[in-house]
């Protein structure tokens, strides 16, 4: 009995003998935070997800599965002591339901990717159309039926090639057939490759992005293309059509384009120096369908359902109208995510729009964390790729930095409603305002700079007028004018809709003009993102004291990204474009015909806001038709890096021998194996293996897009190394020698 009442007291705090110190203290925060708990459950389950992406191979993420439900057992042996194990217990089952998820869904979406680059006439069913007027192209989701034909080749005769399910073709707007609609049958021909993964380090992978959308290549279509069947009179979809109705009625360029984005989600009609403005102003949230519009989607449908159901008093008085608004507007913002093409902002907001309305129902406190918690664990129970892309990272971190601001009691005190004159209102909602705006840019400072190596510095300013011109002046303009528009007087709605668009691209281009406006910075660590994440998350999930600890997290992360020296040398996977710095901080280009979209990508990882410079036209390199030698200091050394820049075969000889000089060669075909350079040589088999590579010499660090082992499925497509580089043999023997390249060096 007396050894009894020794454990009582132990077991009355819910913790076991041994733990009196940390344990009750532990169990104390944990109970003064346990209205917080639910929302770390989607934590968990993206940390899951990340690890999979995170770990190389099959074993890696077996081993890492199976020590995370060790870990959820662990908790579930000890749930009985206190609140802390049955925390580890529901948090290792969401980490292992997390990995486990992404890895069915990454086998469940398997398909044939394209064995080497083609140019094919094939016959294709038309599965989506995306018009991007800005760039004069229209973009087809295509499903092969036969091929017909391939262009005849020197040789022997080459069998047909086989296409995947599904590819993406680009095609000239003139070269589109006018009655072209889903379910068509086209007959045409096209340049086909291999999803590209990464150009370089950090850079955005289009190849994994196609493996979850069952995209197995992608190319240019081109004249002649012909409708075999299923064209369609009408020519558009439903979206489509209201899009180019939008335009139309809004003026055309960038004020139609937006107002279509606005209504569609369709961004294919802003002009690219207006899209650029608005994302180095911090205002390209707006253009995204999300929680703005579907919020005002839904608030509409339920004003006005409201409004005519009150008419009748039979009605009125036996049913519950605001029910049955709520019920419409449930429907609207189905409707609309379904319209808007079901984009993964749309889905978030969509189910936090459903979520409100149930609250508002059952007569509960609709705007809170839980709510963004439910929404996160919807989308990525859904499609669990998304975590890792820019637009759940963007969308969630704002709508969780709000919510977590307005939950503050501090900020409950300063904001809330009170007796007061009207100036002192205005000035409190002001304040407000450009509070909350300053809090969503830092939250969504680290996640822009890691995907876009860039980021707006006055969009919180910016964001003070745009954000209430956008919310009560445009949308509810466009949407009157919509609505005029079926009884053709929707005019005047569409000249205020305008009016409201050019001030927005007038923000947003004086914005991005001002100096400093965008803040660049080169690819940084995976693992100090990471910290941020994790530090960022600490502090606006947790609401005691305690949550101040984040902080320590988010500055190692920041101070480790900054601290990450940019690199001096970026090479694309292919080894054709080379972007060396400068002395003066620039980027230098080893060829002289770089396409925009290249250019653009060497700039970004390479932590520059101008377009890089020819390095033909620097003093400190010499340039020949086919090499290129340039020197860099760094590292209080002289560093001399060889590249070639054409397809022409140079004298083995003269090749060696200026190998031999330099630290570094480049190449995008097989080097002799007599050149060697004092360091580094990167040459078709080598790039093949790393791809894109980014080199910082001072320390000498080397980052490349492949690692050994990585055994992800859209980079162990089975036999596609193969065809790839029996295809660039067969190009390189199409080449011709000549004496001219080490010769222009001399």
């Amino acid at each position: 009995m007396s050894a009894s009442s020794t454990h009582l007291p132990a077991l009355q705090i819910g913790v076991p003998r041994g733990w009196f110190g940390v344990g009750a203290r532990l169990e104390t925060w944990l109970e003064a935070e346990r209205d917080q708990l639910p929302l770390w459950l989607p934590v968990a389950l993206g940390a899951g997800i990340a690890l999979w992406f995170v770990l190389p191979d099959a074993a890696a993420w077996e081993a890492a599965g199976l020590l995370a439900i060790a870990v959820a057992l662990l908790g579930v042996a000890l749930a009985r002591h206190g609140r802390a194990a049955r925390i580890v217990a529901v948090g290792g089952f969401a980490v292992a339901i997390g990995l486990g998820l992404i890895w069915w869904r990454a086998e469940r979406v398997t398909h044939a990717v394209l064995a080497e680059p083609t140019i094919a006439t094939f016959t294709a069913r038309v599965e989506r159309i995306e018009p991007l007027a800005a760039r004069d192209l229209v973009r087809l989701r295509l499903a092969p039926l036969q091929v017909l034909a391939v262009p005849a080749t020197r040789g022997p005769a080459r069998p047909l090639p086989t296409l995947p399910a599904h590819i993406r073709v680009n095609l000239v707007d003139a070269d589109v057939p006018a009655r072209l609609v889903p379910g068509a049958i086209l007959e045409l021909s096209a340049r086909l490759m291999p999803p590209p993964p990464p150009g370089v380090p950090g850079a955005y992978d289009y190849e994994r992005s196609a493996w979850f959308d069952g995209i197995g290549a992608t190319g240019r279509g081109f004249a002649p293309i012909r409708i075999v069947s299923g064209g369609g009179a009408g020519g558009v979809g439903l979206r489509q059509a209201l899009s180019q109705h939008i335009q139309q009625q809004a003026g055309g360029g960038g004020v139609g384009g937006i107002a279509a984005a606005l209504a569609t989600g369709d961004q294919g009609g802003i002009p690219l120096d207006d899209n650029e403005a608005m994302r180095r102003s911090g205002l390209a949230h707006l253009l995204s369908v999300s929680g703005l519009h579907i919020t005002a989607a839904v608030g509409a449908v339920m004003l006005l359902v409201g409004r005519l159901l009150a008419l009748s008093p039979w009605i009125a008085l036996r049913t519950r109208v605001p029910l049955i608004a709520a019920g419409a507007g449930a429907l609207a913002a189905i409707g609309y995510t379904l319209l808007t093409g079901a984009e993964v902002p749309t889905i978030r907001s969509c189910v936090a729009a459903l979520l409100v309305l149930v609250a508002l129902a059952l007569g509960r406190q609709a705007l809170t964390l839980r709510l963004v918690a439910a929404g996160a664990v919807v989308v990525l129970l859904l499609y669990p790729e998304a975590l890792v892309g820019p637009s759940f990272q963007l969308s969630f971190a704002a709508v969780a930095a709000i919510v977590s601001l307005n939950e503050h009691p501090q900020l409950r005190a300063w904001f809330g409603p009170r007796e007061q004159s009207r100036l002192a209102r205005l000035g409190r909602e002001l304040a407000s305002l450009l509070l909350t705006g300053i809090v969503v840019e830092l939250a969504l400072l680290p996640i822009a700079l890691f995907h876009f190596h860039k980021a707006g510095i006055y969009g919180a300013v910016a964001n003070i007028v745009a954000i209430p011109l956008t919310t009560f002046v445009t949308m509810p303009c466009e949407a009157l004018a919509l609505l005029f528009d079926t009884v053709g007087a929707g005019l005047p709605f569409w000249w205020l809709t305008a009016r409201s668009l050019d001030l927005l691209l007038w923000i947003a281009h004086v914005t991005a003009a001002i100096p400093g406006a965008v803040a660049p910075l080169p690819a940084m660590p995976g693992a100090a993102y990471g910290l941020m994440v994790a530090g960022g998350l600490w502090i606006a999930l947790w609401r005691t004291r305690w949550r101040r600890l984040g902080a320590v997290s988010l500055l190692i992360g920041l101070v480790w990204a900054l601290a990450t020296p940019a690199p001096d040398l970026l090479v694309t996977g292919d080894g054709r474009h080379v972007a060396i710095r400068t002395a003066d901080g620039a980027l230098a280009l080893l060829r002289d015909r770089t396409g925009d979209y290249t250019a653009d990508t060497l700039a970004e990882n390479g932590g520059v806001s101008d377009l890089p410079v020819l390095l033909s036209e620097r003093r400190d390199a010499r340039c020949s038709r086919d090499l290129c030698l340039t020197r860099r200091m760094a590292g209080g050394r002289e560093w001399r890096v060889l590249a070639t820049r054409s397809g022409y075969r140079v004298p083995t000889a003269d090749l060696v021998a200026a190998c031999a000089g330099v630290d570094i060669v480049i190449s995008e075909r097989r080097l002799p194996r007599r050149c060697v350079p004092r360091w580094l040589r990167l040459d078709r088999p080598t790039l093949e293996r790393t791809g894109g590579v980014a080199i910082a010499l001072a320390s000498r660090t080397v980052r490349t897009v492949r690692h050994a082992g990585d055994r992800h499925p859209w980079i162990a497509a089975p036999d596609a190394g193969t065809a790839r580089r029996r295809w660039a043999g067969e190009m390189r023997s199409r080449s011709t020698p000549t004496a001219s390249g080490a010769a222009g060096l001399r």
